[in-house]
């Protein structure tokens, strides 16, 4: 067991997500940057689509109950385990009575703690995936305690350490492919979807990033249609929302682009005020 000592920002178990139950309305949800919960995983030897611990904004402490083996990747957060400094990508034995501590991030906002054999909180419609309506939980609090297997032997020599890839963090080129509207858009919306430079606003969480620069918008709606993570529609407002995650399975506003699968993982480390543009492949 793992007892959550602080909470911090915004902490849940995510896994790959939850996949077959758009037709009732489920989102997929799973960790938004899923190259580095995979990489967590892959580290320890787990399979990729276990349960992690993903940590936005840092500012959590947990301690440990059991033997296990660990390894945080994503956003760099100062980790202690009790006052020795640790590193990312690596697997770190830890045993009873460890204290692990996340501070604010240097680097990335959404750090991924991943032990041996994945958490072990309850599966609702194939995934442990936290989310408002499905799960008891959208988040963790402090006093909880998870469920993780005991690791009963030595760290193997085939445990990795893998060296950060800052650019995953500094990118500032979001690549995209065109959405199903993309062609309804004028030649000027065009141009300017590529040329400006957007900014992160403040309204942004697991559903979907809200951009600040305006594009005029006269589209009219559409038929509500399917949308889905990296979905980017834009607003009658002229606003862009970039769909992440957690984000619903239909909507109504014209989807001008897609972002890749890379460029989702990418956008997941950025937050209030980051800047990027978008590059059409």
């Amino acid at each position: 067991m793992i007892k959550v000592l602080q909470s911090g920002f915004y902490t849940s178990v995510q896994d790959l997500g939850r996949f077959g139950f758009g037709n009732i309305g489920v989102p997929t949800s799973g960790t938004m940057d899923q190259f580095s919960s995979k990489l967590a995983n892959q580290i320890l030897g787990n399979d990729a689509n276990d349960a992690v611990l993903e940590i936005t904004q840092g500012t959590c402490s947990f301690l440990f109950q059991t033997k296990t083996v660990i390894c945080i990747t994503g956003a760099d957060c100062s980790l202690r385990l009790n006052t020795t400094k640790i590193a990312l990508n690596t697997a770190i034995q830890v045993v009873e009575n460890d204290s692990l501590t996340f501070k604010t991030p240097v680097y990335g906002i959404r750090s991924y703690l991943a032990v041996y054999g994945g958490f072990q909180t309850e599966s609702i419609l194939n995934s442990r995936s936290y989310f408002k309506g499905i799960t008891p939980a959208i988040r963790i609090k402090k006093e909880d305690f998870l469920s993780i297997p005991e690791f009963n032997s030595k760290i193997p020599n085939t445990f990795a350490t893998v060296k950060i890839n800052k650019i995953h963090f500094d990118v500032k080129k979001i690549k995209v492919f065109k959405g199903p509207e993309y062609e309804l858009l004028s030649t000027t919306q065009k141009e300017l979807l590529l040329k400006l430079m957007f900014t992160i606003s403040k309204d942004n969480n697991r559903m979907g990033y809200r951009l600040k620069e305006v594009i005029p918008d006269k589209l009219e709606s559409i038929l509500t249609s399917a949308v889905l993570p990296g979905t980017v529609q834009l607003t009658p407002s002229g606003k862009l929302i970039v769909l992440m995650r957690d984000c619903q399975v239909t909507g109504g506003y014209p989807r001008v682009l897609q972002l890749t699968e890379t460029s989702i993982n990418q956008l997941a480390q950025k937050t209030t005020g980051d800047i990027f543009e978008f590059i059409i492949i």
